[in-house]
């Protein structure tokens, strides 16, 4: 399996950093068959496969429905190619709870379909070479460090020691995710109409997703997420997490909605525009103080303060940004209680940090027991519940500050391949972005998201982050 996981990773560097057209589509193709398969290898010893195995009409119907689906998909794409983006997004927000190697993961079931769909129509179009190519350009830096991050990431999980979970973060997350980012990128021709068609799409979404949220709120009942269900008895506050299963993951997608939001209203000077932008800012504003997301909130902060600077003076936006950190820091030393702060004690600093504290520097001190290569990828919550001595509940919020996470699973070359796709992304990302609405919201969403990730879980785990890559990469290749 380690040596079919490499072979994965490699494709999938080849698929993004081939200097030849022929061998990246190659590439692209020979690794969107070999995930499904190593996927169905992976799973094969389940529970929940066998069960199914022990039905075999069942596993049947649902193998034929889901080839069904793609092809019909595929068949749409290859008709209609500006349907892929649509359907991309319609997608990006849906879980789906399945039983996965002994445990149940929520997966993005639909845009896996829309995924394997858009690679099987972009195969069958570039073999009748009617499919527009818009990547004739050599692959740039950030195609080169993807995949050496990638590549790297396999070979870590050599030596790791969950290798399981290694395994099904490239099969469920980097795999498909890079697809997602060549089909975005290279695969779509990119116009001011269809981007206009996917913000609606996501602003339509993110209303319905408020709305339940609403409903939720008012009835106090959640429909996922036992443990947010549990916690909510014993806050004084409700948290609503809609649809999601996570409220700060259902607060991210709002405060990226409300960015592009924002990106249309202060790059236009239509009454009925700005009038109709201020109205879904207002609900879908509602909609995010529901979550209680304190990262959310900050992330949100951030992307407003990038789109700021590159619409009016970036001075005013880095000189108001650095007013709130004095301020911030000036409450946390002179009246740290005003926040329920308590420095003098570790006890103290991660119950006002929701228990972050104990999670960096534990992750710190892994770090800095293997600093060369790490503990391996995926490794984090299994060595930090044996080396912390904590309990499950606490291993499974151990990643929730990307970059101490990728120090302690990966080490200092791991750091450094995160580092440079960090500066490599800004760079092309803020590429015309002060005279274009779809750059600076690529940009200012990709920084929110960044600020999320310290906060927060799931950076390239989230299909967020490569759609952002993806559709930023096309943005900033072409006219604005």
């Amino acid at each position: 399996m380690i040596v079919a996981l490499l072979l994965l990773a490699v494709l999938l560097g080849g698929a993004l950093a081939l200097p030849q057209r022929p061998w990246r589509d190659r590439c692209l193709v020979a690794a969107a068959v070999l995930t499904p398969v190593l996927l169905v290898v992976h799973v094969g010893g389940s529970s929940a496969f066998n069960s199914l195995t022990d039905r075999p009409l069942v596993l049947a119907a649902l193998a034929v429905a889901g080839l069904a689906a793609v092809a019909a998909l595929a068949a749409l794409f290859v008709r209609v190619p500006a349907a892929l983006p649509i359907a991309v997004v319609a997608a990006l927000p849906f879980r789906v709870p399945l039983a996965v190697g002994g445990s149940t993961a929520s997966l993005l079931v639909p845009l896996y379909l829309v995924v394997g769909a858009g690679v099987l129509a972009y195969a069958w179009r570039r073999m009748r070479r009617d499919w527009p190519d818009l990547s004739q350009a050599e692959p740039g830096w950030l195609e080169r460090v993807l995949a050496v991050v990638l590549v790297l990431y396999a070979a870590q999980a050599t030596y790791s020691e969950d290798l399981d979970r290694s395994l099904e973060n490239v099969l469920f997350f980097y795999a498909p995710f890079t697809l997602l980012f060549l089909l975005l990128a290279h695969g779509v021709d990119w116009t001011r109409r269809l981007a206009l068609q996917c913000l609606g799409v996501l602003v339509g979404l993110a209303l319905v997703f408020v709305g339940v949220g609403f409903v939720e709120y008012a009835t106090r009942t959640l429909l996922l997420n036992p443990k947010v269900i549990s916690s909510n008895q014993f806050e004084e506050y409700f948290r609503v997490n809609s649809l999601f299963f996570d409220p700060n993951i259902y607060g991210r997608f709002l405060a990226l909605v409300m960015l592009a939001v924002s990106a249309v209203l202060v790059w236009t000077a239509r009454p009925r525009v700005v009038g109709g932008a201020a109205v879904v800012l207002a609900v879908l504003w509602a909609g995010l103080v529901l979550t209680f997301s304190q990262s959310s909130f900050t992330a949100l902060i951030v992307g407003l303060a990038v789109l700021a600077g590159l619409r009016w003076n970036p001075r005013l936006a880095l000189g108001a940004g650095a007013v709130l950190a004095v301020a911030g820091v000036a409450l946390v030393g002179l009246a740290p209680g005003a926040i329920n702060l308590n420095a003098d004690s570790g006890e103290g600093l991660d119950k006002a940090t929701s228990g972050r504290y104990d999670l960096v520097a534990g992750g710190g001190r892994m770090a800095a027991a293997r600093p060369a290569g790490g503990w391996g990828s995926g490794s984090f919550p299994r060595v930090f519940r044996r080396e912390e001595a904590a309990s499950d509940q606490q291993a499974v919020a151990a990643s929730h500050t990307i970059p101490v996470t990728v120090a302690a699973e990966q080490g200092v070359p791991g750091l450094l391949a995160y580092l440079a796709l960090l500066g490599v992304t800004f760079t092309r990302l803020g590429r015309g972005a002060r005279r274009d609405p779809g750059r600076a919201f690529a940009l200012a969403a990709f920084s929110a998201l960044v600020v999320h990730t310290l906060l927060y879980a799931a950076f390239l785990e989230d299909p967020l982050t490569w759609a952002l890559l993806g559709a930023g990469s096309a943005f900033a290749a072409r006219t604005p």
